[in-house]
């Protein structure tokens, strides 16, 4: 397996995009089918080392994925947890924010998904939305957006000094592969609920998004809460990717099943 280590942004210092090939596929030097393999005997490990998690129930991950329209969130989460108990993950999609959950703090719709100890929390999109969008649209300025990334950094510290593991990818897709996964939406009948006319709109944006990434990614990869950044024009290596941190968090953390009841000491089943 490729070294991920490579691919976590740095806690310090300026960080370009540009330096990470969206098309990058470490996996290269094995075949498809191979690679196919590996996917299943990592996601199969995944599923095995979420049960002991949920068992012991004192610990929780959160899985962070933001990316560009089309870089492949929902899929990240089908390719991932495939063989996953859905006991275990907690899926969330945060999209525009509703009249209500805009009458409090934008932390305060975020808060309430956190995952449960002994959870998988998946995000598909974030609290990093309120640092992309209003930012793009400058609906807020500059002294607002640092001091988000300053209590953005904050929750992220409550929430792992509190048990729950904060790891965080951002799906790196190039434009061009963007503009062909959108198209591909439009052609495909059975995909064309999943297009939006506002998808354009954002696309003409791009360069103003990809600042507010690099932006981001500087002020809040943490050692605490560290960002990935995730070549995500090849499908396969993306789920890979995701997969292999998973993993390798999980091993990290070692969690057992627990063993001792007392309280079933003798106790015969009749």
């Amino acid at each position: 397996m490729p070294d991920t280590k490579k691919y976590r942004v740095p806690t310090k210092g300026r960080v370009k995009l540009a330096d990470y090939d969206p098309a990058a596929t470490p996996f290269a030097h094995d075949s498809i089918k191979a690679q196919e393999k590996d996917l299943k005997a990592l996601n199969q490990q995944l599923a095995r080392l979420a049960r002991p998690l949920q068992a012991e129930g004192k610990r929780s991950i959160l899985l962070v994925l933001q990316g560009m329209d089309a870089s492949g969130k929902d899929g990240t989460v089908r390719g991932v947890f495939k063989y996953t108990s859905p006991l275990g993950v907690r899926l969330v999609t945060f999209k525009a924010p509703s009249k209500e959950e805009l009458a409090h703090d934008y932390l305060w719709r975020c808060h309430a998904m956190v995952p449960a100890k002994g959870e998988i929390g998946v995000w598909n999109r974030s609290h990093y939305e309120d640092v992309l969008v209003p930012v793009v649209n400058q609906w807020i300025g500059r002294d607002t957006t640092r001091q988000r990334y300053a209590q953005i950094n904050d929750f992220e510290r409550l929430l792992t000094e509190n048990g729950t593991t904060v790891l965080k990818c951002m799906l790196h897709i190039s434009k061009d592969e963007q503009r062909k996964r959108l198209q591909e939406r439009i052609d495909t009948p059975e995909k064309r609920w999943k297009f939006s006319l506002g998808d354009l709109d954002v696309r003409k944006q791009w360069d103003d998004y990809q600042q507010a990434y690099e932006d981001l990614l500087e002020a809040t990869s943490t050692a605490h809460a560290p960002w990935y950044i995730i070549p995500a024009d090849d499908k396969l290596h993306r789920n890979l990717m995701v997969s292999t941190l998973l993993n390798h968090t999980l091993l990290d953390m070692q969690p057992t099943y627990p063993v001792d009841y007392p309280e079933l000491a003798g106790l015969q089943v009749v």
